[in-house]
């Protein structure tokens, strides 16, 4: 009697099938995320029509008259929104500056040998993280108020003045960046950190031997070291040029400041959840995910140069 001989193929589906049997219970982890993302995430993306129709809720999202490009034309031709679009990425850009903040903390953390100093800075420096903007916002409005913020009582005791620093667009604009950073420099070390330990301990030993010292070993060892870390998250990081966060920026503007401090995600929400006017929020939402996209292409296009993309 002959005996079957498994071809190639039946040896690859048994493979494949062994290896799904595997990882059983990492996809039904998985499943709760994903579910996460259809429901918050794709699912949202129906309301891309909204652009596209002069909405409102007795006709419903169907019902309403489709206007097509007319919320666009009112948006690039409206001087306000070309204003918007100007302060959401420029502030965005000015953001930026944060970026090495993370890596400073995280090279000079991975230098600390102390492990009680270690845990204790690094527990001061993740608090912020956890902090709601709403408090972090009132923190630093009291620290710079004009009549009693205790930056402004030191000021007014060195020089005999006091400074609104909460009223003059670029003292605003210094103190809503450093809030960025003193919030998220620490929390977002982490990653980094995680990537420095990814380093082959004996490319210090042998840059010491070399005669590096600790300063040449964080440039020459660990900054090359993270480098595909860093090229990845600024990648992400491009991608959302276009985005300013909403709790920031609502928080810490005022009426005085208006004019650089209007960004598309407060205009979204008084014109659209307070004002009930849906169309031109939905294509400004719309132009600045197009602009996004189209930013993370061209970013990941240069990394490729280098090496370095993501895909």
């Amino acid at each position: 009697m002959e005996m079957s001989i498994p071809t190639r193929d039946m040896k690859k589906r048994s493979s494949k099938y062994k290896y799904l049997k595997q990882n059983i219970p990492l996809y039904i982890m998985l499943t709760p995320a994903i579910f996460c993302f259809l429901i918050f995430k794709y699912a949202p993306m129906g309301g891309i029509v909204l652009a596209f129709k002069d909405y409102n809720f007795w006709d419903g999202i169907w019902g309403s008259s489709w206007v097509g490009f007319k919320h666009f034309d009112y948006l690039f031709n409206n001087p306000q929104g070309w204003k918007i679009i100007r302060n959401t990425f420029m502030l965005s850009l000015l953001s930026f500056i944060g970026f090495p903040f993370p890596i400073m903390v995280a090279l000079l953390l991975n230098e600390v040998r102390k492990m009680w100093f270690k845990k204790m800075v690094q527990t001061l420096l993740y608090l912020p993280h956890f902090l709601s903007w709403v408090i972090v916002g009132g923190i630093f409005i009291t620290l710079f108020s004009q009549d009693s913020g205790m930056v402004n009582d030191i000021l007014e005791k060195l020089t005999g003045e006091r400074y609104p620093f909460l009223y003059k667009p670029f003292a605003w604009t210094a103190v809503y960046l450093s809030s960025g950073i003193w919030k998220e420099a620490g929390f977002s070390a982490i990653i980094y950190l995680a990537a420095l330990t990814t380093i082959d301990p004996s490319l210090y030993e042998s840059a010491a031997i070399d005669g590096a010292g600790k300063w040449r070993q964080m440039w020459h060892v660990s900054l090359p070291g993270i480098r595909p870390t860093i090229i990845l998250l600024l990648i992400l990081g491009v991608g959302r040029v276009m985005e300013v966060g909403f709790d920031h920026i609502y928080v810490m503007q005022n009426r005085v400041v208006a004019d650089i401090s209007e960004v598309i995600s407060t205009y979204t929400f008084k014109t659209g959840i307070q004002g009930g006017e849906f169309g031109v929020p939905a294509a400004m939402g719309l132009f600045e995910s197009l602009v996004g996209f189209v930013l993370v292409l061209t970013a990941n296009q240069i990394a490729r140069k280098f090496n370095q993309s993501l895909w």
